[in-house]
């Protein structure tokens, strides 16, 4: 699936701590007009615990900033606190763009928690919030995979395919539809589908994997064997 060879949950990492610890990245990359009437300006490091509707009025708030956090948190695998912060902006926010995208962002930190309802809710709320958005390819293939490992395949099937009409360049969300009909022992449409996704650009070793197991399948070992010599190099 897409993403997911390198995926590692908090808890597989770190075992059964808790791993909540809410803000903990500079608060200085935030950026809030602070006003006295609410926040102490000289007391910073307090800004991140008062981000909620009872203290700060919606519109002293920059939720670009906020969606940054949360996008550093991802990058370093704090998935809690990453939806923390992704929440905050799905209040906060006025936009419709930013909307959407904090929840498909939403959608990938309960993913990595492995928290498939939530991650389908968030993306459906992506979906639900603009039909027409700029991220609803995105989500529309996010939610198939939370889907597929939610156990609702047919489900998922349908919601790659709606990814892919929105954007047909979409090389990841042929790639998971590849990886649907390969599951499904359809390897000839599969075969398809992951041409598509190496035509547009996606060379990772999972898609290569997949082309081999829909050509074995289909007896074309010839071809198989090619796509084995170029995975033995990758892996190297």
């Amino acid at each position: 699936m897409v993403g997911q060879e390198e995926d590692k949950s908090w808890k597989e990492e770190r075992g059964n701590e808790n791993p909540y610890e809410g803000f903990d990245l500079d608060p200085r990359v935030l950026t809030v007009d602070i006003d006295p009437r609410y926040i102490d300006p000289v007391d910073s490091h307090v800004l991140p615990d008062l981000l909620d509707e009872s203290t700060i009025p919606k519109d002293l708030v920059e939720v670009d900033d906020l969606m940054e956090i949360g996008l550093s948190y991802m990058m370093i695998d704090r998935f809690e606190q990453a939806i923390d912060s992704f929440s905050r902006v799905i209040w906060f926010t006025e936009d419709n763009e930013s909307l959407q995208e904090a929840w498909v962002n939403k959608g990938v930190a309960h993913s990595g928690l492995e928290e498939w309802d939530e991650a389908i809710g968030s993306f459906r709320e992506a979906i639900i919030t603009d039909e027409k958005g700029k991220h609803i390819a995105t989500a529309e293939n996010n939610l198939a995979f939370a889907l597929w490992e939610f156990g609702k395949d047919e489900e998922a099937l349908e919601h790659v395919e709606r990814a892919i009409e929105v954007d047909d360049r979409f090389a990841e969300a042929w790639y998971n539809k590849g990886f649907f009909l390969n599951e499904r022992g359809l390897f000839d449409q599969a075969l398809y589908c992951l041409d598509n996704a190496i035509g547009l650009g996606y060379r990772s070793i999972n898609v290569l994997q997949e082309k081999l197991r829909s050509c074995d399948a289909l007896g074309d070992y010839e071809e198989g064997q090619k796509i084995s010599e170029v995975i033995e190099l990758m892996e190297k």
